[in-house]
């Protein structure tokens, strides 16, 4: 007997029709003897809808009231699936979030799971019950509700496999696999078979959508073994493990892009010390994450351009807040940009192969596009280009690199 969890998103739970195929699958696994844990997101369009509906009421919403209504999809399909398992004779009840309990920080919208309560899962496993756990949720210090940020869903079904101990979790989704590029976009992009933690926590933070970035993070801490597979077809999916498992990297193993990011310059900032610190720090305390950072000095080394990138969702926010602290930093003028996009290659082989962002920058160069903003880390090189840029760069550089298919 295998203790599993399964999370599925959306589009697998995106009708009555396809909670009953969910349902099917689950009850091959029990039958075979398996205690299951199944973590389900709201229904496809549910979440974007609600977002929608607090905007509406209140484009600068109050973060915890935020997080109640937005909390409520996921609701709606626990009880939904754990009904349709009761109806073919299995036992079943649903869990939300405080009912585990999940207990968060207090970062409404982006809570961190800090502890995952077991008492009560064991028990009802141990009554040969399964688990139909709402994810995206947890509960807070003050026992309000929170939800984990866009794409949680991936992060609750980690933290419950853990939890339990359970021998391996899959994420079910509307992919079969994790793929060098979007198929979508490139037609010759190929399915891994396998691919590092670190590098699929590297795809998931520049933009990757298959899995949440704190997801692959603590199913790495964790040790928690991750299949990507899909809702829809029967096929192999990508497994998610150690370096170790993996025999021979490929220098770059996939390129990947993120449309939801945007750039904000800070022109003519005092050029002193600690006036990043002041720039960055009011950020900080309002959970807006900064992610990549250039900085140039003016002929007469007096003032500064800063310029940094923030989530799209965040831009108006930062804005907001970068004002408010006007007269303090002293900048002349700032200039938010939405029409950008991140795009890095990655891949652990580039820790042993030079010339990997020569290659990034020349096949760039080569097709006029221009390069704003450039970070790296230990196995990915990242840049920030024109949106308009997008399709070009992502064939360009997956050729470059040799990651077409045959």
């Amino acid at each position: 007997m295998a203790r599993i969890v399964l999370k599925f998103g959306g589009t697998s739970v995106g009708d009555v029709d396809r909670i009953k195929g969910v349902a099917d699958r689950i009850e091959r696994l029990v039958n075979e003897g398996n205690q299951v844990g199944v973590v389900v997101s709201a229904m496809a369009g549910v979440t974007n809808d609600l977002v929608k509906k607090t905007e509406a009421v209140a484009p600068l919403q109050d973060a915890a009231e935020y997080d109640t209504v937005v909390a409520s999809g996921e609701q709606v399909t626990v009880g939904l699936l754990a009904m349709a398992l009761e109806d073919r004779g299995i036992p079943a009840r649903s869990w939300l979030g405080w009912q585990i309990p999940i207990h968060t920080d207090d970062a409404h919208g982006k809570a961190r799971i800090q502890d995952v309560a077991t008492e009560n899962l064991e028990a009802a496993l141990d009554r040969g019950e399964v688990l139909v756990v709402a994810g995206f949720q947890g509960m807070g210090p003050d026992g309000r509700i929170t939800t984990l940020g866009r794409g949680g869903s991936d992060t609750s079904a980690v933290a419950l496999a853990a939890a339990v101990q359970a021998d391996r979790c899959d994420i079910y989704t509307d992919v079969d696999g994790v793929y060098t590029t979007d198929p979508r976009i490139v037609s010759g992009a190929r399915k891994l078979e396998r691919v590092t933690y670190e590098e699929m926590l590297e795809m998931a933070s520049l933009g990757a959508k298959v899995l949440q970035t704190r997801s692959v993070g603590l199913a790495m801490n964790e040790g928690v073994r991750l299949q990507v597979l899909s809702s829809f077809e029967d096929v192999p999916g990508t497994l998610v493990c150690g370096e170790d498992e993996i025999v021979e990297q490929q220098q770059v193993s996939g390129v990947t892009y993120s449309r939801d990011e945007a750039k904000i310059t800070l022109q003519k900032v005092a050029d002193r010390p600690g006036v990043a610190a002041s720039v960055f720090g009011p950020l900080a305390d309002h959970h807006i994450n900064v992610d990549m950072i250039v900085q140039n000095i003016s002929e007469d080394g007096q003032s500064t351009d800063l310029t940094f990138t923030v989530g799209d969702a965040d831009l108006d926010r930062a804005v907001q807040i970068l004002q408010d602290q006007k007269n303090a930093l002293g900048y002349a003028e700032i200039v938010p940009d939405r029409n950008v996009v991140k795009v890095s290659v990655l891949g652990v082989g580039m820790r042993s192969h030079a010339g990997i962002a020569q290659t990034m920058f020349r096949t760039l160069a080569e097709k006029g596009i221009n390069v704003q903003v450039i970070s790296t880390s230990e196995i990915a090189v990242s840049v920030l280009v024109g949106e308009d840029y997008t399709e070009l760069a992502l064939r360009a550089l997956h050729h470059a690199y040799g990651l077409d298919s045959a």
